[in-house]
């Protein structure tokens, strides 16, 4: 099956055991079945962004998965499957790759594109980023993690990992578009711990070096 010359896997993105606040999240802003704590899911980032139709479309004929995110934005196409067994997500994997003819090294390395700490955040500022946030709520005096992560959808590894490392809270988070943003809130000892886990899972993905 022939690709687009100029296609690009920009992230191959698997989390083996989605953690409390990350899935209560994505379950909250899922346009299709919502995923639960303990599942394993699959998040693919390409571009052209249309190529999403036909692999959703694949992977779902071959494997037992639920879908629960389908985007094509201006740039690129991102889409999520989940599953309790973690096996077919895994095959589902398979099938993503196997469709598009590439390696899972065939996408882009990720990077942190930015990254801000902020201790004892002032309420009102906590108020206003509240009206725009999805997740758990900011407090007054808290201490927040900002991170922007290139490909976007890599973020879900961020944030998935930084959880299982801290009793952090997940504020906010977008995966589609140019960068992956995330919120985070906490102590700042929970803080500092949770982003030293995201900085080493965006690290360990192994992908082509771009620009």
């Amino acid at each position: 099956m022939s690709r687009d010359s100029e296609f690009s896997l920009r992230a191959y993105c698997h989390l083996d055991r989605l953690q409390p606040q990350f899935a209560a999240f994505a379950g909250a802003i899922a346009a299709g079945s919502p995923p639960i704590e303990g599942m394993s899911a699959l998040y693919v980032e390409m571009s052209p962004g249309n190529w999403v139709f036909r692999v959703v479309d694949q992977v779902l004929k071959a494997v037992d998965v639920k879908p629960g995110a389908q985007l094509v934005e201006r740039q690129y196409g991102m889409f999520e499957v989940h599953s309790e067994n973690q096996a077919e997500v895994l095959r589902a994997g398979e099938v993503v790759l196997g469709t598009l003819g590439l390696e899972e090294t065939s996408q882009v390395a990720p990077r942190i594109a930015s990254e801000q700490i902020i201790t004892n955040v002032h309420p009102y500022q906590a108020q206003i980023l509240n009206r725009s946030n999805c997740g758990t709520m900011i407090e007054g005096g808290q201490t927040m993690l900002v991170m922007e992560v290139e490909p976007a959808a890599d973020i879900n590894l961020a944030a998935n990992e930084a959880e299982k490392a801290a009793p952090i809270f997940l504020n906010h988070m977008n995966s589609v578009g140019v960068y992956g943003r995330m919120w985070l809130s906490g102590t700042e000892s929970g803080i500092l711990a949770a982003r030293e886990a995201a900085v080493n899972a965006i690290g360990s993905v192994t992908g082509q070096v771009t620009g």
